[in-house]
């Protein structure tokens, strides 16, 4: 039988204290540490002065762990993805330090008396260092351990080397115990007892090494089994949560977090301390892995240190937190490349979710099998509800879990591969390890030919429709490479990271999270919070479009083409695949294609124009679409990441799906803007009722018709208030909570003057404010009206307390106490943060003069920062360009301003050089900006 390899070093002595490794290191161990030099060079130190004795031993161990570090990084960059001799090698290193340091204090410097009795104090490591895994600057966890309370020589000996280990600025946990003090301590505190779980000898008493192993295992280890596994699985649990409980989390710890190095250790913690295992190896003969599950148990453990080891070199530091700057910096130390239209730290963390959907699964197979030997209890609502559907043949209910009942029968009948996901849900139940490990080793049978078979499809479809929670079941399909198998134009995008601030998940994740989203909708479970999409639903739509529509909405990510583009040709191929109608997979090809048109249209457009209503309804044309492609955009948002739905955006959705229902129903030369204006004035005359008949007629009158069809009455209202009685060179503002919205509205009446919109916005930066909406109108009588919604800067509603001081700040500024371009530069607040630095984010700039009947439409599409959007006003004033209105769409750290605008004469800017040349301005501005706040 073929040698498992082992995932850990164990580090053993040959009780002469010449310590080596079992197993090989990176570079030979000459290189990293030379003990014979060192030895020589610290017996030389020792006889030295008492008063200079401690810093030369300080000087010889740091020069010579300074060498052994530069020597593992230099041979771990020459082989960047082998992380085990790493991990060993710094174990090694660190143990030759301490070891060495160990043998010249007691030897040397506190040379024992004759009275004390031989054997008398043992080195010993735990936790980790423990484990002989460590990274560059792990804890160096050391435990004195005694056969009695401490004598003089012995507590010399500690306080020594302590000294010293801590003048060498390593990260030393420490403590002195006997091994009843270890047993008693071990039984109060599970931390204490897990560390015990991987203690390792060092040097000094053997014997008293043996003897706490052997009375762990036989007075504490063997009568706690279940209590341990309780308080280790109640542990995990705690640490997912406190890292966010996803496993797709977009910037992961690889530590701590889901499907992190924290988990395969857990598994080992428990593995040696039910089964007395010394290493994970051993878990296959106890038949708790099998050696293909073990093998990835091992390549997920390289995987991961290897990126743990890359980050403490990287950092200088102990750092675990796969943040958005060190995964480009690790990928590029891993040797990963930009190709095939995506760059370098995309494929990277690829492979980082798929390794930790691999630790997911190793962890539930690792849970059943305790369960199995009634190691771990069955979760109590389990046990008490433990009425379930009966599975069919050749299915099994075992431990609560649906199995494999005949194997034989189960895989004569290809098809069952995908039945087995379906009968999971019927009966409510999750898979059994078996059953997961019969279709991981089988997925060979989801072949041409099952993707070919119309019962595949019904199958399919039905995992989707019937059941009500689709996402369970095509979570586990996918994690266990069923769905890949199935629809195979599904696999690219499995485990593939956006590397972007929007997404929360990956691709596959994403599109998982939108089915759930479709799900509790169709469940009624966000009514309140959803009434337009809830009402579509109530009333019917094609299910089976929009499902699967959803399930290939983003399946054309992460290729050089537009992935709508790409995504509406394989939506062409695998939807009549799946069962559906010509026309059904017409209108889901038509879905996926667009997918983006209704979020585009609310967010980027100013749908208060008419001609945006028009426009869109023109492209969706039928209110089966306009149905349905509502449904997928909010689902497609809401599954971006837990806050990226807001009420901002449900507004915008939802006042352009009915703005275009109406259109559609009614005809689309309703949607004008003498309408909007008639309807506006009314409102405004009821609105204001009380006011004289002649300040109502002054204020009707005042202003041109896109005032009228660009707010809402609210407005409307607070402006009459504002201009009424105002005086040239006066500055009146209004500033209120728009709880629709999620924002505060700002309302500014002031005389109208060029680089209005500018000096407003640069004042709104100062504050710190996210602008997420403005308009701005001028007056018959030369004022001009200017509102502006807001957010603070982590996008959330100003709270009703800090309003009077935002005012303040803004009236300062507006009056001339600031000169916004230069309080901004230099500021904080105007520069990038680290970890946003990675991005990249192309510069578009488009015109559009078909957009709107009045207006150009300037689209702006960059790289967000603190300051922007002032910049882009500053730079079209500085243009002689009129801001009529702006428009702020946010997608992480890309940014897309929208302005709609008119050149001093009141015309668009048709000419192409006048296109061209305002670009190039804009570009400047934007490029002068990117290098002040990466400064």
């Amino acid at each position: 039988m073929t040698q498992l390899p082992r995932p850990s070093a164990a580090l053993v002595s040959d009780n002469g204290g010449d310590w080596a490794p079992k197993e090989g290191l990176v570079a030979p161990a000459i290189e990293i540490f030379d003990r014979d030099t060192v030895r020589a060079a610290l017996d030389v130190a020792a006889g030295a002065d008492p008063a200079d004795r401690r810093t030369a031993i300080v000087r010889i161990l740091k020069e010579a762990r300074k060498g052994g570090l530069a020597r593992i990084a230099e041979a771990f960059r020459a082989a960047p993805r082998t992380a085990r001799p790493v991990t060993r090698a710094y174990a090694w290193l660190t143990d030759q330090i301490v070891c060495s340091l160990f043998d010249v204090v007691s030897t040397k410097i506190h040379s024992r008396p004759q009275t004390d009795a031989p054997g008398q104090i043992a080195l010993v490591a735990i936790g980790g260092y423990g484990r002989g895994e460590m990274a560059l600057h792990s804890d160096v966890d050391l435990m004195f351990l005694t056969e009695r309370k401490l004598t003089p020589w012995a507590e010399s000996v500690v306080e020594e080397m302590l000294y010293v280990l801590w003048d060498l600025k390593l990260k030393v946990g420490h403590a002195t115990r006997t091994v009843g003090e270890c047993l008693r301590l071990a039984r109060e505190d599970y931390t204490i007892r897990t560390s015990l779980v991987e203690y390792r000898h060092l040097t000094g008493d053997e014997a008293l090494s043996s003897e706490l192993r052997r009375r762990l295992m036989s007075d504490l280890f063997q009568s706690t089994a279940s209590d341990f596994v309780e308080a280790k699985l109640a542990e995990r649990a705690e640490r997912h949560r406190k890292q966010g409980g996803q496993r797709y989390m977009v910037e992961p710890n690889v530590k701590e977090g889901k499907g992190g190095l924290r988990d395969l250790q857990s598994l080992f913690w428990i593995g040696k301390y039910v089964n007395g295992v010394t290493d994970a190896a051993e878990l296959v003969d106890l038949g708790v892995f099998t050696r293909d599950e073990f093998a990835t148990f091992l390549a997920a453990e390289d995987f991961l240190w290897a990126v743990r080891c890359h980050l403490h070199l990287i950092t200088g530091r102990a750092m675990d937190q796969l943040t958005f700057d060190l995964q480009v910096e690790v990928a590029d130390a891993m040797g990963y490349l930009d190709q095939g239209g995506r760059r370098a730290v995309e494929h990277f963390m690829q492979d980082y979710f798929r390794h930790a959907t691999s630790v997911g699964e190793l962890t539930r197979i690792f849970l059943v099998s305790l369960e199995d030997a009634h190691v771990k209890t069955e979760p109590m609502l389990t046990r008490i509800f433990k009425r379930r559907k009966q599975a069919r043949a050749p299915y099994a209910i075992a431990q609560n879990r649906l199995t494999v009942a005949d194997d034989a029968a189960f895989l004569s009948d290809k098809l069952n591969m995908l039945r087995i996901f379906e009968e999971a849900l019927r009966t409510g139940t999750l898979l059994h390890p078996h059953a997961m490990r019969l279709i991981a080793a089988n997925l060979d049978l989801i072949d041409a030919e099952v993707r070919a078979t119309p019962e595949a499809a019904q199958i399919f479809l039905r995992l989707l429709l019937k059941h009500g929670n689709p996402e369970r079941g095509l979570r586990r399909m996918n994690e266990l490479g069923a769905l890949a198998r199935f629809i195979p134009e599904f696999e690219p995008i499995v485990a593939m990271m956006q590397f972007n601030m929007y997404h929360s998940y990956t691709v596959d994740e994403h599109i998982i999270q939108c089915i759930s989203q479709l799900a509790q909708i169709e469940r009624e479970e966000l009514v309140e919070e959803l009434p337009v999409a809830s009402g579509i639903l109530k009333d019917g739509v094609n299910r089976r479009v929009l499902y699967v529509a959803l399930l290939l909405h983003d399946i054309g990510k992460g290729r050089q083409e537009d992935h709508s583009i790409l995504g509406a040709r394989i939506a062409r191929d695998v939807a009549p695949r799946l069962g559906l109608k010509k026309k059904e997979a017409e209108t889901v090809e038509w879905l996926v294609r667009h997918h983006l048109l209704m979020s585009d249209m609310a967010q980027k457009r100013d749908i208060a124009d008419p001609r945006t209503v028009r426009d869109f309804a023109k492209a969706v044309q039928t209110r089966e679409r306009l149905d349905l492609l509502t449904v997928l955009t909010v689902c497609d948002i809401r599954g971006v990441g837990p806050n990226t739905w807001n009420n901002w955006k449900a507004v915008l959705i939802r006042a352009l799906y009915r703005q275009t229902r109406r259109g559609l129903e009614t005809g689309l030369e309703d949607i004008n803007r003498t309408e909007r204006e008639t309807e506006a004035k009314r409102k405004l005359r009821e609105a204001l009722e009380g006011w004289p008949a002649k300040d109502i007629k002054a204020e009707l009158a005042r202003h041109y018709p896109p005032y009228w069809q660009g707010l809402h009455v609210t407005a409307h209202v607070d402006f009459a208030r504002l201009l009424r009685g105002l005086e040239p060179g006066e500055i009146r503002i209004d500033l209120t909570m728009d709880q629709d919205r999620d924002a505060a509205r700002i309302c500014f009446a002031m005389t109208d003057h060029p680089g209005i919109f500018a000096r407003i916005t640069g004042a709104l930066a100062l504050v710190g404010a996210n602008i997420v909406d403005a308009r701005t109108f001028t007056t018959k009588d030369g004022f001009v009206t200017a509102a502006f919604w807001i957010q603070d800067a982590a996008e959330t509603p100003y709270d009703a307390d800090r309003l009077p001081r935002l005012r303040k700040m803004i009236e300062r500024t507006l009056n001339g106490d600031f000169v916004a371009r230069d309080a901004l530069t230099g500021r904080d607040k105007d520069r990038l943060k680290k970890r946003e630095r990675a991005f990249r984010v192309p510069t578009s700039i488009t015109f559009d003069n078909e957009g709107s009947d009045i207006y150009t439409i300037i689209e702006v599409d960059t790289r967000d920062r603190p300051g922007l959007l002032h910049d882009l006003s500053r730079t079209l004033a500085g243009a002689n360009v009129y801001i009529s209105s702006a428009v702020i769409a946010t997608y992480g750290e890309q940014v897309v301003d929208t302005f709609y605008v008119k050149d001093m004469f009141g015309l668009k800017y048709q000419s192409e050089a006048k296109q061209k040349s305002l670009e190039k301005k804009l570009r400047d501005a934007i490029a002068a900006g990117t290098e002040r706040a990466a400064s």
